[in-house]
């Protein structure tokens, strides 16, 4: 059963979405709220596995909700879904440990398979997000930095994390067992010095590393 939270002011919206995901096998919402004032002590009381993350709401927006979350909880699962997919919006929330960036408008089935997603480690993004990350990193004209003393092996699962590789495709493209890939995974979050996968992906292409 994957636990879900909800951040969402639109309260039609947070009513859809909870019904959506309830009425879900295998999903259950714990509980869903109109800003993030509270969000630390929540989080922290209702232990979800996945946090659905609005970006535009009043009083605790949705980015300063996910710096204050991520200050005491690296490891919760927390995705952007809102209607902005623009450059600083997108940039705040993966710089600050968004594990994925999804829009509104984004089909209810695909909206679950994004919330699996994201529980068992990936980086889920809507495409048009994912375009302009690629293109928002492609135009940073940073030197090639350290290399972080990656492994060649480590450097070609950062590699195929890059390209949207899931654990379950690295395994199978290098041939490797899952557990396999969480070790290695392990040791790059730890030699980048980051808490994610999205995070990890932008420091590959804001460094060059691969």
């Amino acid at each position: 059963m994957i636990k879900v939270m909800l951040y969402e002011d639109n309260p039609q919206l947070r009513e859809g979405l909870t019904m959506l995901i309830n009425g879900s096998e295998g999903f259950e919402v714990l509980a869903a709220f109109k800003n993030c004032d509270h969000a630390v002590q929540e989080v922290s009381a209702f232990k979800p596995d996945v946090v659905l993350m609005d970006i535009d709401m009043p009083g605790t927006n949705g980015i300063e909700g996910l710096k204050k979350i991520r200050s005491v909880d690296p490891d919760v699962k927390i995705l952007m879904l809102t209607v902005f997919d623009d450059n600083k919006n997108v940039f705040q929330a993966i710089s600050n440990g968004a594990n994925g960036y999804i829009l509104k408008k984004t089909p209810p089935s695909r909206l679950l398979e994004y919330i699996s997603e994201a529980q068992t480690g990936g980086a889920p993004m809507t495409a048009s997000v994912a375009t302009q990350v690629l293109k928002m990193f492609s135009s940073m004209n940073n030197e090639k930095g350290e290399d972080y003393n990656l492994s060649d092996r480590e450097k070609q699962v950062l590699q195929l994390l890059v390209d949207g590789y899931s654990y379950k495709m690295i395994a199978g493209e290098m041939f490797i067992a899952i557990d396999t890939v969480r070790s290695h995974i392990k040791k790059i979050y730890e030699k980048l010095h980051v808490n994610s996968k999205s995070e990890a992906v932008a420091k590959a292409f804001k460094d060059k590393i691969v």
